[in-house]
Formats: structure tokens, C-alpha cells, sequence
């Protein structure tokens, strides 16, 4: 049973390399942290295949989520000086803050895109379900696990509490560049998060900033830009998201089939047929992932052994940079050229997209509408951020989107086979770099 107060005898302190310290006083959120769901969260990179490019991205997203929480006790604490609220709402904060990550899959948004899953209804569930995490929460009450989803599902009738955790400038998105920069080596996601703590000041539906503090905040936004073409983009890292992407749908394929495995996907075959229970996911971690990428290297299908090995041993897809509207005019005989050389082009060749909206303002009733940042101006009014940043207004609303063509450049360089075919391939590929 919790104490009376809810907090620990002794206060638990984790030492972190991008806060210097975690802090942990309330007893739910100790328990939270020891419990099987998100302890599970060790074996789940933070990036994903970052690894591949920025060797030091190896963080997690147990990491990332201690961090998440650690940033709203403090956004809790400074705003608690500034108005009043239940006491369990503070909880609901935390709680939401520490597990809102709890639900991600191995490899997380990849995994997602195959499997058409959503990691924020695994969280749901895991909160909602028969876990450790759900035993716990109920001892705040048979409402407190609802509550928690319904803050990460931003559904919750408490817009301020909801807006801490998910906006444009949010504890999730503060500590992520933050860890990302660290871990990555880079200096991008740096920002003055101490400054936009202090000049925050809660409202009815989200927190606002002081305009003193406006050039904080813009460096925030200018950081998160940065860090998306710069990291989060990054070619290399796509390309090993493409690999990853194939073998996944090499599997599925295979096993529609009815291909004969020499090692079968047991731990997640029922994602495969979409059939997948709690348990199973629960256990589903990365550790198992690359178990079974490293025994199919062995396997008879020679794409997906080819693949799994391309991936394991870092012998990524080359790419160029590629217009799909001029694309679509070459590309019946790009891939016509590919069948011929004996390459599948629809698994090595492909064209990947990513695009990034790093600022908008309010455009209320379209599909994910974002609230603005909201600047409080020396007479108490609001400004939205835009309207006062040139810096910020110069990218709002501005969606940037980048293309690019990947390919095996290493079956093209072959020329003992198919030479002309591999010669005229390299043309259009040339031709598509200008």
C-alpha cells in the first residue's frame, strides 16, 4: 500500500547525463519505474536505426521517458508557484509524463509503418490492461489508469495537464532534442531549457511564455528544426529504415506463402496476421528483433537473407537525390532494368519521403491542427509566437519535404553480367542527381 503521503522515506535520485539528476519522491512513480512494462523499455532504442550512422545514439527510450518526467516535475513544480491544483492531478502529470512511451515497439515508427500499429493505443492498453503498470496506477483509484491514457491520448478534459505533455513545445519534445544532441554528438538540439522553464506561466488550456523569454523559445523551435534534416532525417539512417522496412515485408510475404522458415518468427508471427495479444507485445523487444534478422541471414530466400545480412553488417542502400514527379517518367524502366540484372526491384528500389513541419499556427478544424506557442506580452495579452519572431514566422506553416532514390549500388557495380543493363541504370541515376 502507498504511504499516507504518498512519498518515499528516502528520496531515489538517477544519475543522468543530460539533467545531471532524475529525482523520484512519490512513491507511485518508484513503482512505476520497477515494473516489468517499463523496465521492457531498456531494450528499445530511443532513434531506432540512428545507431548506424551516429555510433553514440544507443540511448533508450527508458531513458527518454525518465527524462520526459523529470522535465514536467519540474514545469509541475514552477507552476505549482503560480496557481493551484488537486493534488492528484500533480500525479496524473507525472504519471502520464513517465509512460507516455510505454507502448513502443522494437524499432518503434518503422515497426509501425509495417505492421499498421499505433504505439500511443499499445500505451492505452498497457495502461488500461491486466500489467504491472495498471496495478499500480489503481492504487490512486479505479479512475487514476483512465485518467493517465486519457492525458496521453489528449483526450483529457484538463487541456492545461495535456498541453505539458503534447504541443509544439512540450516536456516530450524538450527532452528528446536535448538527448538526442547529447547522444548523437551533435550541437543542434541544444537550448536554454532552464530559461523557458522560469518564463512559462500557466493558462486555462496551455502553458504561454513571458515575452522576455521569447528568444529562448525561438531557439528551441530553431534547434528542433535543425535536428530533424540533420539527425532525424538523416539518408544514411533512412536507408537502413528501408532495409529494415523490406525484411519485415519479406517476412510477412514469405509467410502468406507459406515459405518453410528454418528459423519462424514465433515471438511475433500473430503481428504478422495482426493477431498479436498484450502478453506478446509486452515481450516483444529489439533483443528478439536482431535474434531473428542475424538466423535468417542463413535462410534459403535469398532476398531475405541477403537483406538481413546487408543490415546486420551495416551494407546499406547507396541513394540519390530524387523529383517524383520526373521520377514516375523513368521509373517503369528503372525497374524493368532491375527485373532484367535479376534485382527485385520491389525491394531494392525504392523512394523514400520525409517531410517536417516545424512551426505552425492555429488552423483550427484541419486533420492534426497544432495549438500555437503563446507569448504573455508586458499588459497581459496574448501574442501568438509568430506574430512577434521573424525567425519563427519565416518557417511557419512551412512544410519541407525531401526525396530520395535508394538502391544496391554495390549489384551495379558488377559488370561481369548485365552490363548494358547496369550501365543504362547508372544513367538514369546520374541523370536524377542533376
Amino acid at each position: 500500500m502507498l504511504r499516507p503521503d504518498g512519498q518515499l522515506q528516502e528520496e531515489k535520485v538517477f544519475k543522468d547525463p543530460v539533467h545531471r539528476y532524475i529525482h523520484v519522491r512519490d512513491e507511485l512513480i518508484w513503482e512505476l519505474i520497477g515494473t516489468r512494462e517499463f523496465q521492457r523499455l531498456r531494450r528499445i532504442r530511443q532513434l531506432g536505426t540512428t545507431y548506424l550512422t551516429f555510433h553514440g545514439a544507443e540511448h533508450t527510450r527508458f531513458n527518454h521517458s525518465l527524462g520526459v518526467y523529470e522535465i514536467m516535475r519540474r514545469m509541475v513544480e514552477n507552476l505549482e508557484k503560480k496557481m493551484t491544483w488537486e493534488k492528484d492531478e500533480r500525479l496524473v502529470c507525472l504519471a502520464a509524463a513517465l509512460l507516455h512511451d510505454v507502448g513502443h515497439g522494437p524499432f518503434s515508427h518503422s515497426f509501425e509503418k509495417v505492421f499498421q500499429t499505433d504505439h500511443e493505443e499499445w500505451t492505452s492498453r498497457i495502461i488500461m490492461g491486466d500489467t504491472e503498470v495498471n496495478k499500480v496506477l489503481r492504487r490512486m483509484g479505479e479512475d487514476f489508469p483512465a485518467r493517465v491514457a486519457d492525458v496521453i491520448g489528449k483526450t483529457y478534459e484538463n487541456k492545461l495537464i495535456v498541453s505539458l505533455i503534447s504541443s509544439q513545445i512540450d516536456a516530450d519534445r524538450m527532452d528528446y532534442l536535448l538527448r538526442d544532441a547529447f547522444y548523437t554528438g551533435v550541437s543542434y538540439g541544444q537550448f536554454d531549457m532552464e530559461r523557458i522553464l522560469r518564463v512559462m506561466r500557466p493558462q486555462e488550456d496551455q502553458a504561454v511564455f513571458k515575452h522576455s523569454g521569447m528568444h529562448a523559445v525561438e531557439d528551441y523551435i530553431m534547434s528542433r528544426y535543425q535536428m530533424y534534416w540533420q539527425v532525424y532525417f538523416h539518408p544514411v539512417t533512412r536507408s537502413a529504415e528501408v532495409i529494415l522496412s523490406k525484411i519485415l515485408h519479406r517476412a510477412k510475404e514469405l509467410l502468406a506463402d507459406g515459405y518453410e522458415f528454418q528459423q519462424t518468427p514465433h515471438h511475433f508471427q500473430s503481428l504478422f496476421e495482426s493477431t498479436m495479444t498484450l502478453e506478446e507485445y509486452i515481450r516483444l523487444d529489439e533483443y528478439i528483433i536482431f535474434y531473428y534478422f542475424q538466423a535468417w541471414e542463413l535462410e534459403n530466400d535469398p532476398i531475405l537473407s541477403d537483406l538481413c545480412r546487408r543490415f546486420m553488417d551495416r551494407h546499406l542502400f547507396k541513394y540519390v537525390e530524387c523529383d517524383p514527379s520526373e521520377q514516375m517518367i523513368i521509373w517503369p524502366e528503372l525497374q524493368e532494368l532491375f527485373r532484367k540484372i535479376g534485382v527485385d526491384p520491389e525491394y531494392y528500389l525504392v523512394i523514400d519521403s520525409s517531410s517536417d513541419l516545424p512551426y505552425d499556427f492555429y488552423r483550427p478544424g484541419e486533420k492534426d491542427e497544432r495549438m500555437p506557442i503563446h507569448l504573455l506580452m508586458p499588459n497581459g495579452s496574448l501574442r501568438e509566437l509568430s506574430r512577434e519572431s521573424d525567425i519563427v514566422e519565416s518557417i511557419s506553416g512551412k512544410k519541407r519535404t525531401d526525396h530520395k532514390l535508394y538502391f544496391p549500388m554495390d549489384l551495379l557495380l558488377d559488370q561481369q553480367e548485365h552490363g548494358e543493363e547496369k550501365r543504362r541504370i547508372l544513367t538514369l541515376l546520374h541523370q536524377q542527381e542533376g
